[in-house]
């Protein structure tokens, strides 16, 4: 079977010149797969959706990106690989008939589709090489035919020769965006949305819980509420504002979605127009948050961005009234509210203080008198750590140093094994794919006798500890970095840890 990608000759080329960002190229590939996926008359609701899209950077760089929804019927093939060919229903999120071959002519020269339909025993993959199709004119494309069984149901994409390699911070950045983008439909379970193997979700923001800021006196409430309005054209916004429990001068404001997918405000490129925030040091700006769906609205093709028309300053009119309604003025709270006083502060931390007192004043003695005992010369923090453990979480973290590119290996782990509170290891020149770098390995023993005596009983200080244990790792490396043999410091303060801190022998 042959395809007429007719006028997708003199189209493509112009495609990777499009502004897009890389996640919002993505989620054109998880718009495809939703709406195939929710389109679908076959028996695919008795499992979620599962997209899973896999980045590899090294060379000319690959992507991946495969579900397991409906497939690409044979009557849709034609549609679907020519530019501008807009679906039938134009409902859902596949309206414009540009996602897959914008995103693709985007970010890669070469790309490959692989799909099966439920139901019919037949796999059909089709080659894009954007260099011979320009070059040789080329306006007709071969589908290959080859058996399969006809209960596999899937789409695979394969992204090479890329004219876009995300670098290290894209790839925190992308897999955030995405956890935002598709909120919604990872909140129900439609969506199981996997980045470079790892499970996506959205982190909820927990709305504040206090009395008015203009009535102290009064009892506490929730300071979230639902918005519904319509304005004059008949568009409507429906929702929910809140003010955050913790200001966010990154992630406060307000995501617009429609049809269940962020179109506007993603991540840390929230909605905050300065008609409702006023400016980035106010009150406001750090609290005030919400989800909006906006119908009867028209978005850019890229679906990154709203088609206000003459419409946007009547929105923000109708939204700041919205907000301001009795009995949650929303926008007076977020601007007067102010965590709770010095005075309230003051108590806890005397008792802390008086905890940690007693812990030196009762075990301190014995323990330093048995580390300056201890006569074995300082060394340097070791280059390598031993291998982690089976119950650890690693994380990496990329960073350039007075010019020099690091690795920070975060390493969190739960094995009892592990008898120190801390391991660091600091190689100042390891020899990487990409080049010589330092590498830090910071290991951080959330079983050890400290950690279970400070973590708290639903785990809540367990980014406190795992903070505090990362920058006294950081500050070895820099040392070693200098030349300083810290290693007895490392020892001394694990021995502490254990023994003046817990307790414990």
């Amino acid at each position: 079977m042959d395809i007429d990608i007719r006028p997708e000759v003199n189209i493509l080329a112009v495609l990777r010149h499009l502004n897009y960002k890389p996640w919002f190229a993505l989620a054109e590939y998880v718009d495809n797969s939703l709406g195939s996926y929710l389109a679908s008359t076959l028996p695919l609701v008795s499992q979620p959706l599962s997209v899973d899209i896999t980045i590899e950077r090294e060379g000319a760089g690959r992507i991946v990106v495969r579900d397991n929804a409906a497939g690409i019927r044979a009557q849709d093939f034609a549609r679907a690989f020519r530019a501008a060919q807009v679906p039938p229903d134009r409902s859902g999120l596949s309206e414009f008939g540009m996602g897959m071959k914008s995103a693709s002519s985007w970010f890669a020269r070469k790309w490959r589709v692989r799909t099966s339909v439920m139901g019919e025993p037949i796999e059909r993959a089709i080659d894009f090489d954007l260099q011979a199709i320009s070059s040789e004119q080329i306006d007709r494309l071969h589908v290959v035919e080859t058996p399969a069984l006809s209960s596999s149901h899937f789409t695979e994409i394969v992204l090479e020769d890329l004219n876009h390699v995300p670098q290290y911070r894209t790839m925190t950045k992308i897999r955030d965006h995405l956890s935002s983008i598709y909120r919604s439909f990872l909140r129900d379970q439609t969506l199981q949305l996997s980045f470079q193997g790892e499970q996506l979700r959205y982190n909820e923001v927990e709305s504040l819980v206090a009395s008015p800021a203009s009535k102290p006196q009064e009892d506490v409430v929730r300071w979230k509420k639902t918005v519904d309005f319509t304005m004059r054209g008949g568009q409507r916004v429906t929702g929910f504002a809140g003010v955050r429990a913790v200001g966010s001068t990154a992630h406060a404001g307000f995501a617009l979605m429609r049809r269940g997918r962020l179109i506007v405000g993603s991540h840390d490129d929230p909605y905050r127009p300065s008609e409702i925030f006023g400016q980035s040091n106010s009150y406001v700006y750090q609290r005030l948050f919400g989800e909006l769906t906006l119908e009867g609205f028209e978005v850019s093709h890229t679906k990154d961005g709203i088609r206000w028309e003459e419409d946007e300053a009547e929105f923000l009119t109708l939204l700041a009234t919205a907000l301001r309604k009795a009995p949650l003025d929303l926008l007076s709270q977020a601007s007067n509210f102010r965590a709770k006083s010095i005075v309230d502060k003051v108590r806890p931390i005397e008792r802390a203080t008086t905890e940690v007192q007693s812990s030196v004043s009762s075990r301190f003695s014995a323990v330093a008198t048995e580390i300056l005992a201890d006569n074995e010369p300082d060394q340097h923090v070791p280059d390598d750590l031993p291998p982690s453990a089976p119950k650890s979480i690693h994380r990496f973290v990329d960073v350039v140093v007075a010019g020099q590119p690091w690795r920070v290996d975060l390493r969190a782990t739960l094995d009892e094994a592990m008898g120190d509170w801390i391991q660091v290891g600091a190689m100042t020149q390891s020899t990487m794919q990409d080049g010589p770098r330092t590498v830090v390995q910071i290991s951080i023993s959330l079983a050890h006798p400290f950690s279970q005596k400070f973590i708290g009983s639903n785990n809540e200080n367990t980014e406190a500890i795992l903070s505090m244990a990362t920058a006294f790792g950081l500050a070895l490396a820099l040392g070693k970095q200098n030349g300083a043999k810290s290693y007895s410091i490392l020892q001394h303060m694990n021995t502490l840890a254990r023994k003046t801190f817990t307790g414990n022998e």
